[in-house]
């Protein structure tokens, strides 16, 4: 199988392409820079991003299926660099890829796409919100909607939502929560009960190998929630990792109706004044922290045989192991 990876630099699309490779499919990356590790395994790289037509014509001719990882992240940030990366830049990739006779899509979603406006225990599916408290979530639900449209006969697609994925090479979810701990700055958001579900690495990108092969099929067309399954009472799981790494352990609280007060002030500074970098609440950030999310795997082993490759204790260590010998931990 030809397949082509987006963002196939990062985290979880650097995992999906030498998890390709390892199986002997032949892998392109498109990616902005050179990505030695990746050419190491026997990965080709095309450079050039969601921006550039011609870029994306070149990188998807001759491919049998795309994995589309590459998107703008994060709870802050520009809006109009948002849609240009993840509306405008999907919908550039769908079409070059069905131009090109590309068989299956297969794109990497987020849970937040359904808001955390209430919590999600256990669920299996919901509907977009009809507001959005954030710019990524916002556009994230734009471009799978657009994904799951474009499913035919001709060309299948399928989309998969990762919950918060853990892991070797993870340099933005932990390490920011173990920078934050380190200064003083993370708090309990809420009555600390909630219940969240995680990903070990190699699961979420396994999840996205298991749907493309089982294209076209019953997956075609659908989203679908993936975990490890195991969901674990978000804030004693924080502070395990904590310990484990020597960080302080998080304790105060602050109310879901204050952090999200101070997120909405905080928003309105940053966007207003401008002040760099982004804030350190907002309500989006606020509810993500409060809310209990996980998942049923159910449609997802249905549908295209999902399995855990890596149980929640072992991904845990593993991402420990990983952070205590990194300069993140």
């Amino acid at each position: 199988m030809k397949a082509l990876v987006t963002g196939g630099g990062g985290f979880v699309g650097s995992r999906i392409a030498r998890m390709l490779v390892e199986r002997g499919d032949d892998v392109t990356v498109l990616a902005r820079r050179d990505t030695p590790a990746l050419l190491a395994t026997g990965a080709r790289v095309a450079r050039g991003d969601l921006r550039d037509p011609t870029a994306l014509t070149a990188a998807v001719t001759g491919q049998d299926v795309v994995f589309h990882v590459a998107s703008k992240t994060g709870y802050w940030g520009d809006p109009a660099e948002f849609v240009e990366t993840n509306v405008e830049g999907t919908r550039r990739l769908l079409d070059a890829a069905r131009r090109a006779g590309v068989g299956r899509f297969a794109y990497t979603s987020t849970p937040s796409v359904i808001g955390y406006g209430h919590d999600a225990d256990g669920i299996t599916d919901a509907p977009y919100p009809s507001t959005f408290e954030s710019a990524y979530a916002e556009t994230k639900a734009a471009a799978e909607q657009l994904v799951l449209a474009a499913h035919g006969a001709s060309f299948a697609t399928v989309s998969l939502r990762p919950h918060l994925v853990i892991g070797p090479g993870d340099n933005h979810l932990l390490p920011r929560v173990i920078a934050r701990a380190r200064a003083g700055r993370l708090r309990i958001v809420g009555d600390g009960d909630n219940r969240v579900d995680l990903t070990y690495v190699d699961n979420a990108a396994g999840a996205h190998l298991d749907a493309v092969d089982a294209l076209p099929g019953p997956a075609g067309g659908r989203a679908f929630f993936i975990s490890n399954d195991e969901p674990v009472a978000l804030w004693p799981w924080t502070n395990g990792v904590l310990r484990a790494v020597g960080a302080p352990e998080v304790t105060r609280k602050v109310s879901l109706s204050t952090a999200k007060a101070l997120g909405a002030v905080l928003e309105s500074a940053w966007r207003w004044l401008p002040l760099p970098g982004e804030p350190p609440m907002t309500r989006f950030l606020a509810l993500a922290l409060a809310r209990s999310h996980w998942y049923d795997m159910g449609p997802a082993r249905e549908a295209f045989g999902y399995r855990v490759r890596v149980g929640l204790a072992d991904g845990t260590e593993r991402t420990v192991a990983w952070l205590r010998s990194s300069s993140t931990g």
